[in-house]
């Protein structure tokens, strides 16, 4: 297969970092790339090791954790399909990233990537925007651990999955409630949220019986009553 077949064939190329590169320019990159399958569980890059990967996520879900001084884990953020991996410029691993379900991604070497960063300026811009959006997305994180209650997190987080998800969830009808498969554990939603398990549970109860939400069954859950959801977000 051509390399630009590839790269037709991608399902996230419109929304990827590579996105805004043409044809001709897109061949040369891949020239540098591979694709390549991990495995859920599997580790991508330990933190505090060299560098020396950078990539687009192509499906699946990964977490950056942290671990702290006593060896417990942090989870700092979530990727999916179409954001960025790696840190260009940086000689160190700053996270682990570690695949939650099983997924597809395009590598890069580190250094040939920043040389094609330098040659193609639009590539570059587009970068820096992330970078800026990956910012804004962590102070409202902050926000949200330090001032909402309980409820309205775990009520963020079930309408962000919603939409992260929605397209491999699925509706009985065109205008129905939607289904998907968390990624994460309730454990690692607690660790996500800055609650506990049990605290979790009982906001998934709570929820489940104001008929706000449905749990079809393992890690499904069904948005049953989106306007309800979205005003439990914002609780008085």
């Amino acid at each position: 297969m051509a390399l630009t077949d590839i790269c037709a064939d991608c399902a996230v190329r419109d929304r990827a970092l590579c996105g805004s590169l043409n044809d001709e320019e897109l061949a040369a990159l891949n020239m540098l790339g591979r694709r390549q399958k991990v495995a859920r569980g599997e580790t991508l890059i330990w933190a505090g090791d060299e560098s020396i990967i950078c990539g687009n996520l192509l499906s699946g879900v990964l977490k950056l954790a942290a671990s702290t001084a006593d060896g417990r884990e942090q989870i700092v953020g979530l990727l999916y399909p179409a954001d960025f991996i790696g840190r260009p410029y940086a000689d160190v691993a700053d996270f682990t990233v570690t695949a939650l379900t099983d997924a597809e991604l395009c590598f890069f070497p580190r250094k040939p990537f920043e040389q094609a960063l330098e040659d193609h300026i639009q590539m570059e811009r587009l970068l820096l925007q992330r970078t800026f959006a990956a910012l804004d997305e962590a102070r409202a994180r902050m926000l949200m651990l330090g001032r909402k209650s309980a409820e309205e997190k775990l009520a963020d987080f079930l309408l962000d999955m919603a939409r992260r998800m929605g397209s491999s969830g699925c509706r009985a009808t065109p205008d129905g409630p939607m289904t998907f498969d968390l990624p994460l554990t309730r454990g690692q939603i607690a660790d996500v949220l800055g609650l506990t398990i049990e605290t979790v549970s009982r906001q998934m109860t709570k929820l489940k019986a104001a008929g706000i939400i449905a749990l079809p069954g393992g890690r499904a859950v069904t948005i049953s009553d989106r306007q309800a959801l979205e005003a439990r977000t914002e609780a008085a």
